[in-house]
């Protein structure tokens, strides 16, 4: 005897696999020339790492990483 699973639970998978779909697909994808750039920026020191992220839209744990790395 198989047991089926309810439409609640496949709706839910389904919504779930939608939002993740939308959210792939709207991240922000930076190039390497733009990589170079913000790096640049970050290096000038003209803008804090805070305020370059918040210009930049970049995560904050995208930041914390960056700027516990060694040169």
């Amino acid at each position: 005897m198989t047991r089926k699973h309810s439409n609640k639970s496949n709706r839910t998978g389904s919504a779930e696999k939608t939002v993740k779909d939308i959210r792939r697909a709207t991240r922000k994808n930076y190039g390497s020339e733009e990589k170079i750039r913000i790096v640049l920026e970050g290096l000038r020191g003209e803008h804090s790492i805070a305020e370059l992220c918040r210009i930049e839209g970049i995560n904050n744990i995208t930041k914390k990483v960056g700027s516990n790395s060694n040169l």
